[in-house]
């Protein structure tokens, strides 16, 4: 059995040498070596059988070294998808905080802005109700004054009607040329109080004109309404003229229809230059567009 072994081990080896030299086994130096023929012959169906054996499992690892490539090629795959689907998660995070960042940017200062229109409507009120206590003020000093159309009851006194002021009704000259940006009687912002006069956009510099005569009561500057000046123009009637930038007559002086009382500005703090303009009687305002000429 043992020279069986080595017989076939030194087939296997010549098998091995034959194939690395390209040439097939040499019976004829088998037979006159003294070998068991049959023996050999055996060996060699044993060593067919070895071979396609071995043939086998090389083909088998050739196929499993194929497929471990076929994994490995695959796998790189899923792990660059994996990579890119884990990159464009990161970007779509960022761009999710940033939205929320300029979200929370938006909502602060709206915020904000909601915080100083409040500010400004309060301050606006505050100054308001300043203007009115002025002007009660003068109108207690006014109703004084002989023919001056007051009472203590706050109703005008009898043929108060007939003066001169009140039959401008209908003809009445708006002071300054310009545009028209603010009515009478609208809110100003969400919820504000309605405006009390009415915004004339005009060039700075511009002359503003009395609109009609009177006497000066009030020159100054107040808060809210910049250089101000208030005329009498008789029968409780006043004209306030505000945001001027510069005032050209004092208190007391006396002015006639259409001369020029002060000069186009921003005093009041508006963003544009203009003419705030108002027309009270009895100290109550009134829309001063129902008293101008129509065209």
């Amino acid at each position: 059995m043992a020279s069986g072994q080595e017989s076939l081990g030194r087939l296997l080896a010549a098998r091995a040498m034959g194939a690395l030299a390209g040439a097939a086994p040499d019976f004829v130096r088998l037979a006159l070596s003294g070998e068991d023929l049959a023996a050999a012959a055996r060996n060699l169906h044993y060593l067919g059988y070895v071979t396609a054996t071995a043939a086998r499992v090389i083909e088998t690892q050739r196929g499993g070294l194929a497929e471990m490539a076929r994994l490995r090629t695959a796998s790189a795959g899923k792990a660059d998808e994996l990579a890119a689907i884990e990159a464009r998660a990161r970007a779509d995070r960022a761009r999710l905080l940033e939205e929320r960042r300029g979200q929370r940017r938006v909502v602060d200062r709206i915020a904000g802005e909601i915080r100083g229109a409040t500010r400004r409507m309060q301050l606006l009120v505050a100054d308001e109700a300043r203007l009115a206590r002025l002007v009660e003020e003068l109108g207690k000093l006014l109703a004084a004054r002989p023919g001056a159309g007051y009472r203590e009851s706050g109703r005008p006194t009898a043929g108060a009607a007939a003066g001169a002021f009140p039959g401008l009704k209908g003809s009445l000259r708006l002071p300054v040329r310009g545009e028209l940006a603010a009515r009478f009687g609208v809110p100003r912002g969400n919820g504000g109080a309605s405006a009390k006069g009415i915004f004339i956009r005009a060039p700075e510099g511009e002359p503003v004109r009395a609109v009609g005569a009177g006497r000066v009561v009030y020159a100054d500057w107040m808060r809210g309404f910049g250089n101000l000046l208030i005329v009498d123009h008789g029968d409780a009637y006043l004209s306030v003229y505000g945001n001027n930038d510069s005032l050209l007559k004092q208190a007391g002086d006396a002015v006639a229809s259409g001369e020029a009382v002060a000069t186009v500005g921003a005093s009041g703090g508006n963003q544009e230059t203009g003419l705030y303009f108002e027309l009270r009687h009895l100290g109550r305002p009134f829309d001063p567009l129902a008293w101008v000429k129509s065209k």
